[in-house]
């Protein structure tokens, strides 16, 4: 039973060596096979970018997908684990730039370095799956469904003032915009007028919010929190307030139309044409002007920041209060977004902190429209957000803020003024990019027939060759240089017509990759409705909270679309999702500026796969930061060795009779079955590691002090061990599993049936205190009774001498785990 170099010591380079190509001949991992009768189960990674080697992140994200999916493969489902590339975008285009070559070169050798890596780190993916979105065969699908969207008026251009990163030359989308930072490259964002496509996500507001019903307790709640805050929904009112010297009346989204009498200024975003138009051919224009130059530079997020110090320009203009004819005063100011709403609002400083520090720095009128029973805002400078009863407001004092906000909106539908509105923090996606390496958008542009889309006939409409092409940014697309390329013919009138030469947003690529893994090779349509609804929705998707916003919610919009286009069956894409943490060094991110960069590619070579993907999985719970400063690889390896000596061992003949066996190893192999199992299931890996380490401990314990190597429950301990391990170390637990006598690939060995007899506890441990502090232990049966547990405590040898002769003032027995002895 026992295999060549059975007394050696253990050896990771060797058993990696040894397995890799066994496993490539077995494909114990390949997922298609047409006479699988063994129910489905989907566990999908998010997909990695190309931008060089797998890194320590990677080194964490793919061992805690791999759990999921050899788990649930050991627990008898046929599990799709697929793998491919999210190979568009800036990174490459930015390493072609410094290398002066085609980005294709860059991406497709990375791709290979990682594939290969990815190999030797064992993960359990179906390499028949594989496929990148660079990839022509991929990239035709994305245009197609986006001209799906533009015929159902899901896709279209507009001109606005748009997030311009200097750095990159592009467009950026809101979500792609920290902290005032383009999320690329760090630049700082400023605001540019371009004419762009957008998709229409804010038809689907209410939809991606109220399905999420559907995900409580099934994704994290941070995350479920994060897209509700984007998202935004308000209920409110829209107001329409006459301008003097204005014929159109402007109208104003409030949530508190409670507070109408409570406004005494108005205030537009400077950069909206609103404030342009108010402020045209008057004293201040010039002021204005200068003012919004100075604002360019501050991002969404800056102009929102309460603690910001407000600033604008007195527009000199007047708005009618309607429900009291008051005239408000006009600014302009940066803390209003102009794609908020109508870009206006009626600031009301007494109830609103940011209107309330506007008012003060320039003087204007506070006047408190809700007694709720805080101090004047006047004095303290500090805005009343309570609720209460309104006062100072005509017909609505004494009524309670809802009961007012139904009050006015009732008078103000009647008064033909304004009307109950819903209002979204949530803006419609911009996909366009000025970059080369993405996806063409598949639109040609004719004077005659306006926007054409490009045939399906003639999709993929490949990128032109970027040799002879300037890939350098410089604020437009440089598929505009390519001009053989750009000047084309209309689809329709087939008279002359010009490519549109934007590419789309790479986010565009990973919001259904998902759907193409079951149909990858599929020439004829983007996923097959059959095999979709074989496999789909994920049963399980793992990847980082980064994406919390970005992908997750744009894969939600296209999997709605695609519904509602009878092309799926469901309409949420990712059942249950699992966030993994990072992994830093010394409490700091990894880079090589700071000092403190550690290589995935080094550590392997120092400690092998299996140490590493241990180390990452025992380190925490998953969402957790990993800090590898306080991680042991080399523990981790000293563990993997005495769990690797167990199976050599073994003397018993597989298939054993493990019922014969000592019945105190019995119980604690099945209760590490059931412990890890149930582990996993809650994504405490770390727990089920640690009961593997419990299992191999005193399956140790039993061969050294007289159970003995021969004994069926020291065979039964050691393959459960082996097994367990194969989700976190496989090539160990391949070796173990050979060495058992047994043929590979102990990947599909299953995970083994618990006994529920088993994981009953004849004795637990009950510990003695006296007057609260520990002082002995002892077994007992879970059964006794709090009497007896007394009696058996006070009769210890050890409690006897530490009373020596006092008699106790009380004693608090809880059977069977505590007795505490009050003197």
């Amino acid at each position: 039973m026992s295999t060549e170099r059975e007394h050696a010591a253990y050896d990771f380079a060797y058993v990696q060596e040894k397995w890799l190509p066994i496993w490539d001949k077995l494909e114990p991992f390949k997922s298609g096979r047409a006479d699988d009768a063994r129910p489905k189960k989907y566990v999908l990674d998010m997909f990695p970018y190309p931008s060089g080697d797998l890194h320590m992140g990677h080194a964490e994200a793919y061992a805690l997908g791999d759990v999921i999916a050899r788990y649930w493969i050991q627990k008898g489902f046929n599990v799709m684990h697929p793998i491919g590339w999210d190979a568009f975008g800036l990174p490459a285009e930015n390493a072609a730039i410094k290398r002066n070559e085609d980005p294709r070169i860059w991406t497709y050798e990375n791709i290979a370095t990682q594939k290969a890596s990815m190999r030797r780190y064992a993960c359990s993916f179906d390499w028949d799956r594989v496929f990148n979105t660079c990839d022509p065969e991929y990239y035709k699908w994305n245009q197609w469904l986006f001209t799906k969207l533009h015929d159902r008026g899901l896709a279209y251009r507009k001109d606005s003032a748009v997030n311009w990163c200097p750095g990159c030359q592009t467009v950026l989308a809101n979500e792609q915009v920290v902290a005032g930072l383009c999320e690329r490259c760090d630049s700082a964002v400023t605001k540019k007028k371009l004419n762009q496509w957008y998709f229409k996500i804010t038809d689907y507001a209410d939809r991606l919010l109220d399905d999420m019903s559907e995900l409580e307790g099934k994704w994290p709640e941070k995350v479920l929190l994060m897209q509700r805050n984007w998202i935004g929904r308000s209920q409110g009112a829209n107001v329409n307030f006459v301008i003097e010297g204005r014929t159109e009346p402007v109208t104003i989204y409030t949530t508190r139309p409670d507070t109408l009498y409570g406004a005494t200024f108005m205030v537009v975003a400077a950069d909206s044409a609103l404030a342009a138009e108010l402020a045209a051919g008057t004293p201040v224009e010039s002021e204005f002007t200068s003012y919004l130059e100075k604002i360019k530079a501050a991002s969404d997020i800056d102009r929102l920041a309460t603690d910001r110090p407000k600033s604008g320009v007195d527009l000199k203009r007047f708005a009618i209060n309607p429900v009291n004819g008051e005239k408000l005063p006009i600014w302009a100011s940066d803390y209003v977004l102009a794609d908020y709403g109508t870009g206006a609002i009626m600031a009301v400083p007494a109830h609103d902190q940011r209107d309330l520090d506007f008012a003060k720095a320039m003087g204007l009128p506070v006047r408190v429209v809700v007694e709720t029973g805080e101090e004047d805002p006047n004095e303290t400078g500090v805005a009343t957000t309570g609720d209460g009863k309104l006062i100072n407001s005509g017909a609505l004092n004494g009524l309670t803020k809802v009961d007012a906000i139904a009050a006015i909106n009732k008078q103000l539908e009647a008064d033909g003024l304004g009307k109950s509105a819903r209002n979204y923090r949530l803006r419609d996606w911009l996909v366009s990019r000025q970059r080369y390496w993405g996806t063409p958008i598949p639109i040609v542009h004719c004077d005659k027939c306006g926007e054409v889309a490009v045939p399906d006939s003639e999709l993929p409409l490949l990128l032109p060759d970027a040799k002879g092409l300037d890939l350098k940014p410089k604020g437009q697309s440089p598929l505009a240089a390519a001009t053989e390329w750009v000047n084309t013919k209309c689809p329709k009138c087939a008279g002359p017509a010009m490519r549109d030469t934007d590419t789309m947003d790479t986010f565009v690529d990973s919001s259904w990759y998902y759907l193409r893994y079951p149909s990858s090779t599929n020439a004829t349509e983007p996923f097959n409705r059959a095999d979709v609804d074989t496999w789909l929705p994920v049963d399980q998707y793992v990847g980082g909270v980064t994406h919390a916003i970005l992908h997750l919610l744009y894969s939600r919009f296209f999997t709605k679309v695609l519904y509602d286009m009878k092309m799926l069956s469901f309409a949420e894409p990712f059942t249950r999702l699992l966030n993994q943490g990072m992994v830093v060094m010394d409490g700091s991110a990894m880079s090589k500026s700071r000092g403190n960069l550690v290589r995935l590619s080094d550590e392997l070579e120092n400690h092998g796969v299996d140490a590493i993907r241990l180390s990452m999985v025992f380190s925490g719970p998953p969402e957790d930061d990993v800090d590898w400063s306080d991680v042991s690889p080399s523990g981790s390896v000293k563990f993997l060795s005495r769990a690797w000596r167990l199976s050599g061992d073994v003397t018993s003949a597989p298939g054993v009779d493990f019922s014969t066996g000592d019945i105190s190893l019995r119980k604690a192999t099945h209760k590490a079955l059931h412990d890890a199992g149930f582990a996993v299931e809650s994504f405490r890996f770390n727990v089920a590691v640690a009961r593997v380490m419990e299992l191999v401990n005193a399956t140790r314990k039993a061969i050294d002090s007289g159970c003995g190597a021969a004994d069926p429950a020291v065979r039964e301990a050691t393959e459960a061990t082996a097994i367990m391990l194969s989700l976190v170390a496989p090539f160990t637990a391949e070796e173990m599993w050979e060495r058992l006598g047994h043929k590979p690939a102990i990947a599909t060995a299953g995970w083994p049936a618990v006994d529920p007899a088993l994981l009953v506890d004849d004795e637990v441990e009950a510990v003695i205190q006296i007057n609260g502090k520990i002082k002995d232990r002892m077994s007992v049966s879970p059964t006794i009774s709090d009497a007896d547990f007394e009696a058996a405590a006070l009769a210890l040898p050890s409690i006897i001498a530490e009373l020596n002769g006092a008699t106790p003032k009380k004693v608090i027995a809880r059977a069977p785990k505590l007795v505490n002895i009050v003197l």
